[in-house]
């Protein structure tokens, strides 16, 4: 969904970009370590920080491909090295989420009698199902598969809400439904284009 308005913002920020003295790859691998120190950040029961810090860690994100494209420097390899950092990413954004549950760092409150460390982790199961039927579904054969209401952005921009309005557990299960309606929205697009 907001696929089309990263795109729109990359392209507004493509006459800064061509100013920017590092490599898309270079971008890439510095949002990453972002990525890392939110985290962290939430391990620690920093919500605020480590929402404050995904957002600045979605900045580089929109960077790297600006700059790639501002500069005629789009890859191949390119591509794969966003898509693995932003499944590193959002693995270690989730593990430190379920550290600073578990460590009593960010209050746990459970839903349908199910932890909330559980939620996070159905969480990342359906974040890396949402990115791995697209992958899959494509080395198939289908077209167009950047189809569903979760994809990366809306999970983060969720995240983030939930983080900043001390309702990170909703944001979870929001999260957990989210990713799972996607998939089966990919998995049904895939049918129809592969059939």
């Amino acid at each position: 969904m907001l696929g089309v308005l990263k795109d729109n913002i990359r392209e507004w920020f493509l006459p800064l970009a061509r100013n920017i003295p590092l490599s898309p790859n270079t971008l890439t691998i510095i949002g990453l370590l972002v990525s890392v120190i939110a985290a962290f950040q939430f391990a620690r029961g920093f919500l605020i920080l480590g929402a404050l810090t995904i957002l600045l860690s979605g900045l580089f994100d929109i960077f790297d491909g600006a700059v790639a494209r501002a500069n005629g420097l789009t890859t191949a390899f390119g591509a794969v090295l966003d898509s693995v950092c932003d499944r590193y990413a959002d693995a270690l954004i989730f593990a430190g989420i379920i550290y600073g549950l578990i460590s009593g760092n960010i209050v746990q409150v459970d839903f349908l009698s199910i932890p909330m460390w559980l939620w996070a982790v159905i969480a990342i199961i359906g974040s890396y199902l949402v990115s791995y039927t697209r992958s899959r579904a494509e080395a198939a054969g289908a077209k167009e598969m950047d189809v569903g209401i979760a994809e990366r952005p809306e999970r983060l921009l969720v995240l983030v809400a939930g983080a900043l309005t001390g309702m990170l557990g909703l944001a979870i299960v929001i999260i957990v439904v989210l990713t799972h309606v996607t998939v089966v929205q990919r998995l049904l697009h895939a049918k129809r284009s592969l059939e």
